[in-house]
């Protein structure tokens, strides 16, 4: 995959560090000549230049690019390259850095921004992540208004401990993508027996948020498939059911 980064500094360069460990093709832009030898990046290709002037997107090649990363301190020049990226090039995936937290409404589609990355926001998530069990915590926003990405952690006194994935009555605009149990990720089916612990990770939209916060909350009765021997019976009475039908 190629990605081209704007911005070589501590976000930029710790970036292009992770995808080159990947095998991905990156390139950096940056204004200052200098990060390049204090960088430690080997195996990245290097832009010197504007990234808000067109001609140095253009020296970048940047319609061969398959994902533009705007890294810098500079919510501006993110909010720039992101729509020059879209509409002059048209590159398929743009994610831009939002400095200030009170600019994140401006980080969406008319800017050419698919995936907005609030650090602040970010790091707030994952110490909600590691605190709030039992609540619905947005790790990412997609498509600024959009979606999300949502992680339930199950308390172990949770209603929904024992039902399985497709016993579940999901909100419609909610999909589980993956359980993470003792450490070791999961792609989830139907026949997947939730339990106490488990992080559970949604892509939903924002307004589905709400439905699945109702869900999993303790006093939710829709968890579907109801446990213990009582339940066990009622569904062997089904099953039976069914099988005389």
């Amino acid at each position: 995959m190629k990605v081209v980064i704007v911005g070589a500094g501590s976000v930029g360069s710790s970036i292009a560090r992770e995808l080159l460990a990947h095998k991905h093709q990156i390139l950096l832009i940056d204004l200052k000549p200098e990060v390049i030898g204090r960088s430690g990046l080997r195996g990245a290709r290097w832009l010197v230049g504007d990234a808000c002037e067109l001609s140095t997107l253009q020296d970048a090649k940047l319609e061969d690019a398959d994902v533009v990363v705007s890294a810098t301190g500079d919510d501006k020049v993110n909010l720039v390259v992101s729509l020059l990226a879209k509409t002059e090039f048209g590159v398929g995936r743009t994610v831009g850095r939002v400095n200030n937290p009170k600019n994140d409404w401006m980080f969406n589609d008319s800017w050419g921004v698919d995936v907005a990355v609030n650090t602040p926001q970010l790091m707030t998530a994952l110490v909600e992540e590691a605190v709030e069990i039992g609540d619905i915590v947005r790790l990412l926003t997609l498509q600024t208004g959009v979606a999300s990405i949502v992680e339930f952690t199950v308390p172990h006194d949770s209603h929904v401990i024992g039902s399985t994935v497709g016993g579940i009555d999901w909100p419609e605009d909610a999909t589980l993508v993956a359980i993470l149990r003792d450490q070791a990720p999961i792609t989830p089916t139907r026949d997947d027996v939730l339990d106490g612990g488990d992080e559970l990770f949604f892509v939903t939209t924002i307004a589905a948020e709400d439905g699945l916060r109702s869900l999993l909350s303790p006093g939710s009765d829709d968890a579907g498939e109801p446990r213990g021997e009582t339940s066990s019976a009622a569904d062997q009475a089904s099953e039976d059911d069914g099988f005389d039908g």
